[in-house]
């Protein structure tokens, strides 16, 4: 893996909020360079606005998952921006919810295009500026519900099932490049948007109840294991879905 003077910058889908922000601001905390890929081309919209010595490493582009070729070109911006690219973070998604028998093929189609599509997209167009840098380490943000059955969410189940699936194959296809792939699934994250209804009384009784660790993570403590990969130099670590989801998924 790279370290923070690996050289190349580190591209993060899905800045503007949440973990996505939280990722992007604890990288460039560590000293990394990184690439900030939101739909408005405008991040941490809802963070404290980053401090001023942090604002020369977080360089804005837009980009939309969804479309090829600006995946393709946002990465090629990053990496003329940031000299090179030495990582890849595929947060970005969509979560559509309603009944399977009601449920419209657009919308099954736009969950997979946003989630897994567009993730195997920036993966292949990051590829090639992988490894003209010697290698690098992609990490792509799916979800404890990649194994689980839950009702009214099959798009989104099938779709973080389909990440650990491909984060597997390209682990093996470009190992030999020097190209790490890993999976990071959280459960229920504490964000912004998500606060209010965790800690709704049917919310605290269904579901913060069964975790065994007692809360649920943030996205500033999935920000940190996601910079922690890069931090650190574990080149047998590829191919793995890893869950952050405080033993939910797990507790009978």
């Amino acid at each position: 893996m790279h370290s923070a003077n690996a050289q190349g910058a580190i591209a993060v889908t899905g800045t503007s909020r949440g973990i996505g922000a939280a990722i992007a601001l604890e990288l460039a905390r560590r000293g990394f360079v990184v690439g900030c890929l939101s739909r408005g081309g405008r991040s941490f919209l809802d963070e404290p606005a980053p401090d001023d010595d942090l604002r020369p490493r977080l360089l804005e582009e837009t980009c939309d998952v969804t479309d090829e070729a600006a995946i393709r070109r946002a990465l090629h911006a990053v990496a003329e921006r940031g000299g090179g690219l030495c990582g890849l973070v595929n947060n970005a998604g969509v979560h559509l919810i309603g009944p399977a028998a009601e449920f419209s093929t657009a919308d099954f189609q736009q969950v997979l295009s946003t989630n897994l599509t567009g993730v195997f997209v920036a993966c292949r167009e990051a590829y090639p500026l992988l490894r003209a840098q010697g290698g690098g380490l992609i990490v792509n943000i799916g979800s404890f519900f990649g194994r689980l059955g839950v009702r009214h969410t099959a798009a989104y189940c099938a779709s973080k099932a389909g990440l650990s699936g491909l984060t597997r194959s390209l682990a093996v296809e470009w190992g030999p490049e020097g190209i790490a792939v890993l999976n990071l699934a959280p459960g229920y994250v504490e964000t912004e948007i998500s606060r209010k209804w965790l800690h709704k009384d049917w919310a605290r009784e269904r579901i913060l109840a069964r975790i065994p660790a007692g809360r649920p993570p943030t996205g500033e403590a999935v920000a940190r294991l996601v910079a922690a990969f890069y931090a650190e130099r574990l080149p047998y670590l590829t191919g793995e879905t890893i869950y952050m989801d405080g033993g939910l998924s797990v507790s009978h």
